[in-house]
């Protein structure tokens, strides 16, 4: 079977609501290349999943033509150029259709705000504005508004009633033209009862283009966290052509093998290495790691990475739009697309909700023209005209006219989109705030699992600590010298120097710290398993460093207590070198896989937040014990000599304990990582790809897993409320606007008012997930 292509990202326009989204995500899922669709409404994209068999033949013109056929352009979200144009579209794209939107709703407001003033009297006969209290004037008025600004909600809500799929367009137009035509038979047939109130669908028109708007630039703001990101990149490079002085060039046009050169205060514009220059470099940006790094030749860097000190040669190792920048933004993008569980039921009832809005509409008008006077307890309903726009006006409107206004205020009061928006609105802000702090989530899947954890295991090695070993001890047989310390080491590295070895470059390491110069090595031979042997410059004696069994065996000498030195130091979970020189022991040296700095801090966080730990590890016994001394594990909570199948299965057995998450270095541990509810990859920007973890922690950080558990927990009882909201505001306000409140209170809701509320619940939606930004801190440092 061929591999399945890498999953889509469509940006679809026209989405309005639940409905729109059902509509979207039915038709591509009856498209035989699609496996999986997943749309979100906020950011109006559409995350597909493809069958193998799609990788023969490019999916991607029929499904657009699909998208087509119901109303809704589609095209990929891969296409837009990166860098300065890429900034430029997520500014510019749309905002003067909708500023002109926006000018146009508040022209229409007005001149039916003086309408109604000419009608009252409040203006004077004579003047310029005499006609706006003339009929037709307001009929001429309407009917440019429904031609104009109304046109393409008309057509969009036209296509998908045609379509079989009702839309909030559907509702917004069908009110608007009921409103149109009640007033034109008003006016041109006063006998029918029906008012001439032609301010109606132009008021309505003129909130709802407001309120759409404003929840416009609500959204906007959610996507942000995307833009802030972008920008890290700059938008130009200084290329070095051989001895010319270096040219500025535009960063989409730079190439892999191409030198430039980074000034102090100047962003990395391309993931690349150094070649010269030593400097220090802040990731916070991209990381959230708040010390600066230090880098020298051979350093590697990442797009976004500020140079603080010095000027820096670098190769391009990757382009632009393959930088780590750019596969953070995507993996954001695609994860926002990505929908949570919850959201699901909300789809599902938003996608029907129009159908039940267009019924309950069509009750109330059948209600109120032939039964509601009944219920109204003698109260007198005398035909009028012009009056209908009003909150408390029964008693004024014959019981056709009554009907007509309070089914097209159920019409428009009504809220698919707050529905529509309670969950990605949030999963959106959510994704977005923790990619500006190191955090990357897959989706709002992996969210909601991070929200309902209740236990948390580690893998040891890279994880709970530095994944690299570093020397703990030296000693010396000779500890009365105070030089014998620096010269076992001395000669030790110089030995290794020429290995690979991880030990090698812990003495490397250590050397260098000490500031030692390592004498050049003759030879060198390696005893797999064992050690290494050679000769150094100005030494005569063979030189042995490794394991202290193998030097005895070779005929060094041991003493019974550096054989209980030997015992308590590998007790402790340090692996032992020894170093001789010929047939004389010069000494020890400890070496250790240290413990993150914050591993401890992080362990006790998680644990006052109720959660259970787990260590699983394959290192031997000795070693996981020490560390889970020193972070404060319990010994149940310790598990070691675990291969990754075994792993495995203590992880499917703690399940029945509650949901779990795995955290580990993304690279090794792949089948727990996949198998736990959450799997967390520790890692660089290098790592971003770990396909096995739903959240990757970018640096050198374990803290990040609290913050990003916490931001987890916040959103979902964002989630939460608002999905409460749009429920609560839609089962209040539809029987209201249905006249439930008429017969005892005489309180009925005008169109343009249930406009109004309509626009303003799926605002309030949009703005109380913009609170997922408070707390958030910018460089991503959990608090303990």
């Amino acid at each position: 079977m061929p591999p399945a292509p890498d999953p889509l990202l469509l940006e679809v326009e026209g989405m309005k609501c639940g409905g729109c989204v059902l509509a979207v995500e039915q038709r591509l899922q009856q498209q035989p290349a699609v496996r999986q669709a997943s749309v979100n409404l906020l950011t109006r994209t559409a995350w597909i999943d493809l069958e193998p068999a799609a990788a023969a033949q490019d999916p991607l013109p029929a499904l657009v033509e699909s998208l087509a056929a119901l109303g809704f352009a589609a095209r990929p979200r891969e296409e837009a150029p990166w860098g300065e144009g890429r900034r430029e579209q997520l500014r510019e794209q749309g905002w003067w259709q909708r500023w002109r939107g926006l000018i146009v709703a508040l022209a229409l407001l007005i001149v039916s705000g003086l309408g109604h003033l000419s009608e009252a009297g409040a203006l004077p006969v004579a003047g310029p504005w005499s006609p706006l209290g003339r009929p037709w004037f307001h009929a001429l008025v309407a009917t440019l508004a429904l031609a104009g600004p109304g046109r393409p909600l008309l057509i969009a809500g036209a296509r998908a009633a045609l379509a079989g799929v009702p839309t909030m367009d559907t509702l917004v137009g069908l009110g608007v033209v009921s409103a149109w035509l009640a007033s034109l038979v008003g006016w041109l047939w006063p006998a029918s009862g029906l008012p001439c109130w032609f301010n109606e669908p132009v008021m309505l028109l003129g909130f709802v283009l407001t309120g759409r708007f404003l929840e416009e630039r609500a959204r906007w703001r959610t996507g942000r966290a995307i833009e802030e990101l972008a920008e890290l990149q700059p938008d130009q490079a200084l290329l070095l052509l051989g001895d010319d002085p270096p040219r500025p060039v535009r960063v989409g046009g730079l190439r892999p093998g191409d030198r430039i050169r980074l000034l102090p205060g100047d962003r990395v514009p391309v993931d690349a290495v150094v070649q010269e220059g030593h400097s220090a470099v802040d990731t916070a940006s991209l990381t959230g790691e708040p010390l600066p790094q230090a880098v020298a030749p051979g350093s590697e860097l990442a797009a976004g990475m500020l140079n603080l000190t010095s000027p820096l040669d670098l190769e391009v190792r990757r382009s632009g739009a393959h930088s780590a920048i750019a596969r953070i933004v995507q993996l954001v993008e695609r994860a926002q697309a990505r929908k949570a569980p919850i959201q699901s039921l909300a789809d599902r009832i938003a996608g029907g909700f129009t159908v039940v809005v267009l019924l309950l509409a069509m009750a109330t008008f059948l209600f109120w023209w032939r039964w509601g006077s009944r219920f109204l307890g003698g109260m007198a309903l005398e035909a009028a005209q012009g009056h209908g726009h009003a909150l408390v006006h029964p008693a004024a409107l014959s019981p056709l006219a009554l009907a007509v206004q309070l089914s097209i205020a159920v019409l428009v009061v009504a809220c698919p989109c707050a529905l529509g928006l309670a969950t990605p609105a949030a999963i959106t802000v959510a994704c977005g705030r923790a990619a500006g702090a190191g955090l990357l989530f897959r989706g709002g899947d992996a969210i909601e699992s991070a929200a309902r954890l209740q236990q948390v295991f580690f893998d040891k090695t890279g994880t709970l600590t530095l994944g690299r070993p570093l020397v703990s001890g030296v000693e010396p047989l000779d500890p009365l010298d105070p030089g014998a310390a620096d010269r076992l080491v001395q000669l030790a590295a110089g030995l290794e120097q020429q290995s690979r070895h991880p030990l090698a470059h812990a003495l490397l390491q250590e050397a260098d710290r000490r500031g030692l110069l390592l004498p050049a090595a003759l030879e060198g031979t390696t005893v797999p398993g064992e050690g290494l042997e050679g000769r150094l410059e100005g030494e005569p004696d063979l030189l042995r460093v490794g394991r202290l069994d193998w030097l005895a065996a070779s005929g060094v000498p041991v003493a019974p207590e550096i054989r209980a030195r030997q015992a308590q130091l590998e007790a402790e979970g340090a692996s032992l070198l020894a170093v001789a020189t010929g047939t004389r022991l010069l000494g020890l040296v400890a070496v250790e896989d240290r413990p993150r700095a914050d591993a401890a801090t992080t362990l006790a966080a998680l644990r006052r937040r109720g959660l259970g730990l787990g260590l699983l590890s394959g290192d031997r016994r000795a070693a996981v014990q020490r560390l889970g001394e020193r972070l404060g594990l319990e010994a149940s909570e310790l598990a070691w000599q675990l291969r990754p199948e075994q792993k495995l299965a203590r992880l499917l057995e703690a399940r029945e304990r509650g949901p779990l998450a795995m955290v580990g270095d993304g690279i090794n541990d792949a089948p727990a990582l996949a198998a736990a509810d959450l799997g967390v990859a520790i890692g660089t920007g290098t790592q971003i790809a770990q396909e096995s973890a739903d959240l990757v922690v970018l640096g050198d950080r374990l803290d990040g897993l609290v913050e990003a558990l916490d931001l987890a927990r916040r959103t979902m009882a964002t989630v939460r409320w608002n999905l409460a909201w749009a429920f609560g505001y839609n089962l209040i306000a539809l029987p209201i606007a249905a006249g439930v409140l008429l017969p005892r209170f005489s309180l009925v809701l005008s169109p343009p008012l249930a406009a109004l509320l309509m626009a303003l619940s799926s605002l309030t939606v949009v703005l109380n997930a913009l609170l997922l930004h408070n707390g958030l801190r910018p460089q991503g440092r959990a608090a303990a």
